[in-house]
């Protein structure tokens, strides 16, 4: 038995005893096959935020169909202006964010938030017109609209048709 546990034998047998266990332990372990993307809650940001600016806040009515909210925020924009973040994980996991805020120049705002300041063209989403930019260094899309008391941007690496979703399901909140 003394001879079994000492030299190169005996090493090569306690390695191959050693990577059988891990090999068992690896293979009775479950496996998740499925992605986990964090869902995030935004009603209280949304409604918090309400309650920060002088003006009617927009929020989607509802999340499209198949899409994560995954990321939520109020920050301090430019001269002091709230400024909410709404981010989502879409059906084809890509990324689009909703923006407003009342900042001004609100021309500025759009452009930091699009990472460009060039229109590419318009786009009719429930009767209403909105631009379109695209940043081609960061496959960027964007949407805005620019209102008289807030800019709404709509971004993202999601595709257009994916953008003008959550664009079409915006909708302005009473004040309350």
């Amino acid at each position: 038995m003394r001879g079994f546990t000492q030299g190169f034998y005996g090493y090569a047998v306690a390695l191959f005893v050693c990577l059988l266990g891990a090999g068992v332990f690896l293979l009775v372990t479950p496996h998740g096959e499925s992605e986990h993307i964090p869902r995030r809650e935004y009603s209280i940001t949304v409604a918090n935020f309400g309650h920060a600016v002088p003006y009617a806040v927009w929020a989607p009515r509802q999340d499209p169909q198949g899409w994560v909210p995954n990321s939520n925020r109020i920050a301090k924009g430019a001269n002091g202006a709230q400024v909410l973040y709404l981010g989502y994980a879409t059906a084809k996991r890509e990324h689009a964010m909703f923006v407003q805020s009342d900042e001004r120049p609100a021309a500025e705002f759009a452009n930091r938030m699009a990472n460009t300041d060039k229109a590419i063209g318009t786009q009719q989403i429930g009767g209403v017109t909105w631009e379109r930019r695209f940043r081609e260094d960061k496959k960027q899309r964007t949407l805005v609209r620019v209102l008289p008391e807030v800019t709404l941007v709509v971004t993202g690496t999601a595709d257009w048709p994916e953008l003008a979703e959550l664009a079409g399901l915006l909708q302005q909140r009473p004040k309350g």
